[in-house]
């Protein structure tokens, strides 16, 4: 058999009983496409490159059910081209050793050959690196699959002699389109059973769907499934229904992947923002999709300290009691206190000065000399010690007027630096305050030595 038959464009055919209603309504022309209208819109340039059949090497990126497969197939149906679908969940090393060397055979013959890869991101390093020389010489148009960022699961060769295309979750009007074209449909959709649901709960079923139109038409024949026939065989899809239907929303989370960073980044981001409700719910997104709780509430003691630091000096303490009480009662009564703590430091005062002076902290240790602690700041717990001048000049802060004395605490080289400069913002104006006393009092004791 040979893997490699041209597919020439071919009326649809009649799906087999039982093949799922998301691969019976896969469409097979760009004009049947929903949504990438970015990409696939008359005049752009992907559009342009498969009509002409000038497609380069590609990767197409998006989440679940926005028409990656779909549209690789189309791209079969419209170039002239070999078409190999290959799976980067089963095939190995051998495999595409076998499949690369059969596409140098037929490009001596002058045919083209595209190999569609789903879910690319699953092939390893040297997987990858097996389709390069391949992809370099001509041998083969590589349409890659991903629902992960390229930038980190594609090699980085491969990456430059592709071109990236996003595909976007499609827009609840366009899963709306979906569905009632699978109703009407009397070949390959539902059009056949008489099934009846008001307008409301398609839209509802597109909303749940969000932008995954496979998980729209499963949700679709799981509905159409329950509805029982009335005595003329019609069904009607009521709320009740489609809720049994629904069961429990599968949200687009990977807790090892890219969605993982960008919610806790947006949690991070609402909370320095100062937006409360923002706050909660990207908390809320993070914690119904399963995200560890306990991660989150190191992600708001660490905020705590950077974004609110000693503006609030309260919000470190409440963000440690909130991850205690969450790992004293656990779930799901333990998250109100992780909404808590994070509506806290939404509405705390805001400083980075903390985390500002610590930096600065850290790369005066790396970039300058690391000098001897000056011997009055060290302690002579024996008589060598006291011998060797341990300890000499300290002075005690609590025989002093204001408990302050003019001791430099700092390395000779650095005795200028000022490392925390508080801000306006809650108790650091306090701190501020205070500081600025003490400095003036600092200098007065110095003036009088002199």
């Amino acid at each position: 058999m040979n893997l490699f038959s041209n597919l020439e464009p071919s009326k649809k055919k009649v799906a087999e009983k039982g093949t799922p209603l998301a691969d019976r309504m896969r469409p097979e022309k760009l004009e049947d496409f929903a949504g990438q209208r970015h990409l696939l819109a008359p005049g752009k340039p992907l559009r342009v490159s498969i009509e002409k059949d000038q497609l380069r090497s590609l990767i197409l990126w998006g989440p679940p059910g926005t028409g990656k497969t779909t549209l690789a197939h189309i791209i079969a149906q419209m170039t002239r081209s070999d078409f190999i679908p290959f799976s980067a969940v089963l095939s190995g090393i051998k495999e595409i050793k076998t499949v690369m060397a059969e596409a140098e055979r037929t490009r001596h013959y002058g045919r083209r050959t595209i190999l569609f890869i789903d879910e690319i991101h699953r092939f390893n390093k040297a997987q990858q690196d097996a389709f390069l020389p391949h992809v370099e010489n001509g041998s083969i148009t590589l349409i890659g699959a991903t629902t992960e960022n390229p930038s980190f699961e594609v090699n980085a060769a491969l990456l430059s002699r592709s071109k990236v295309y996003v595909l976007h979750p499609l827009s609840v009007e366009d899963i709306v389109g979906l569905l009632k074209r699978a109703l009407a449909d009397k070949v390959n959709g539902l059009g056949g059973e008489a099934i009846r649901i008001e307008a409301a709960l398609l839209e509802q079923m597109a909303v749940f769907a969000n932008g995954d139109a496979r998980t729209a038409y499963n949700t679709l024949e799981i509905a159409a499934q329950l509805a029982p026939p009335d005595a003329g065989g019609a069904k009607t899809v009521t709320p009740h229904i489609l809720e049994d239907a629904f069961q429990r929303r599968m949200l687009l989370y990977d807790k090892a992947g890219e969605e993982h960073y960008n919610l806790i980044s947006a949690l991070h981001k609402s909370m320095r923002n100062s937006d409360p409700d923002a706050t909660l719910y990207w908390l809320g997104r993070m914690l119904e999709a399963g995200e560890d709780p306990l991660y989150i509430a190191r992600r708001i003691v660490r905020f705590a300290s950077e974004d609110v630091g000693m503006a609030d000096p309260m919000a470190l303490t409440l963000a440690v009691s909130a991850m205690q009480a969450f790992d004293f009662i656990g779930l799901p009564e333990g998250n109100l206190a992780l909404a808590e703590a994070a509506v806290y430091m939404a509405t705390a005062p805001k400083s980075n000065a903390l985390y500002r002076a610590y930096g600065a902290v850290v790369q005066d240790v790396k970039n300058t000399l690391a000098e001897p602690v000056p011997l009055h700041l060290r302690n002579a717990p024996t008589k060598l010690m006291k011998e060797l001048d341990y300890g000499k000049g300290y002075q005690y802060a609590h025989d002093f007027q204001d408990k302050l004395t003019d001791m430099s605490c700092l390395p000779k080289a650095l005795e200028q630096r000022v490392y925390f400069a508080p801000s306006e913002e809650g108790f650091e104006r306090a701190i501020q305050e205070r500081l600025t006393s003490w400095r003036e009092r600092i200098r007065q004791l110095k003036e009088k030595k002199k």
